[in-house]
């Protein structure tokens, strides 16, 4: 049940009056203690009135723009559900979500669409992009602006965004590699083949799959690394040239999307029984592949919950006023074998 004005007075310490100016917007409250009774307001759960909160919504409609470098990858549509359903969830409070989507990481062709976001008239944005020096210092400056931003399934280093909703890459490198680590392989001959090396998370990937690697004392040999592009297509070329070159190749690690070139790669040399292969992610290419037994397990990261908790945060964060900051949301580690991947 949600929190009362009452429940929330006893726990800031206050009285109802002073919660009651607070929550609407109303003069006369210390800066600090308004900011402190939000606080507790949303960590008890509080809702005004929804058809109060819809009228005054609806004075200032908001348009959230989301930004993702999806064309060609099956995964970002989860994440487009996500957006969608939100949409849809707060239409009455005058929400709507315009959408741009690129293919690949090129720095200058994310900065234009997510300018032209800016353009069409987003007062918020929800992105995914590469974290690259350039990316950051331009959105910071949209920040600055009066612009918001939370970042949605990578993070960025050093922006001042408002959170982050996404999985713990970090953490799911580790448990790949201990999942690995419990199949008792001898010394590996490792291949990684990642999405972009610009992309926060899919360094941190490799860091903790590297890390857990070490700490487990499994002996390995990174034999090569490189970009997918999320590109089924572009990556089975060099995947068949490095597993051609290093015939003594026996894990591939699979960063980002991709899968079903490299695959291909594997299988047309028939060495799907000779080689782990590990993943992410269940887009219906991959539970396939799984089903097949040619890659061990694929680790999911909630990709329509990504979408729709990042619209459901830049909208509570507007309607607090823009007092309350949101926290980082972190989605959960899903293993799936093929004995649970339907």
């Amino acid at each position: 049940m949600p929190a009362t004005i009452k429940q929330i007075a006893a726990a800031a310490g206050v009285s109802r009056g002073t919660v009651d100016r607070v929550l609407h917007n109303r003069s006369g409250v210390k800066p600090e203690i308004a900011a402190h009774v939000r606080q507790i307001a949303n960590d008890l759960g509080y809702e005004p009135n929804r058809a109060g909160k819809i009228l005054a919504a609806r004075k200032q409609p908001l348009k959230i723009g989301c930004f993702l470098p999806g064309i060609g990858n099956a995964f970002y549509e989860d994440v487009v559900t996500g957006f969608r359903q939100a949409e849809a969830e707060y239409a009455d409070f005058g929400v709507t979500v315009e959408l741009s989507r690129v293919e690949g990481y090129d720095v200058q062709t994310h900065i234009r669409a997510i300018q032209g976001l800016v353009d069409a008239g987003c007062q918020a944005l929800c992105v995914s992009t590469v974290d690259t020096h350039e990316i950051r210092s331009f959105l910071n400056r949209l920040i600055e602006s009066g612009i918001p931003v939370i970042t949605v399934n990578t993070d960025l280093t050093g922006t001042k965004r408002l959170c982050y909703v996404g999985s713990d890459y970090l953490r799911g490198g580790s448990v790949a590699a201990g999942l690995l680590s419990m199949m008792n392989p001898s010394r590996l001959n490792l291949l990684i083949v990642t999405g972009s090396l610009k992309i926060k998370g899919h360094n941190e990937r490799i860091r903790g799959f590297s890390r857990t690697l070490r700490e487990k004392k499994v002996p390995y040999r990174l034999v090569d690394v490189f970009e997918s592009l999320d590109n089924d297509e572009y990556v089975y070329q060099p995947t068949m040239q490095a597993l051609c070159a290093h015939p003594d190749i026996n894990c591939i690690y699979i960063v980002a999307a991709g899968g079903a070139g490299v695959c291909r790669a594997v299988t047309e040399l028939g060495r799907q029984d000779r080689i782990y292969v590990l993943s992410y992610d269940e887009i219906e290419t991959t539970r396939q592949l799984v089903r097949d037994g040619v890659i061990n397990f694929t680790i999911g990261q909630e990709p329509v919950e990504q979408g729709r908790c990042s619209i459901q945060l830049m909208f509570d964060y507007y309607m607090s006023g823009k007092q309350v900051v949101p926290q980082d949301h972190i989605t959960g580690t899903v293993i799936k074998i093929k004995e649970n991947i339907d």
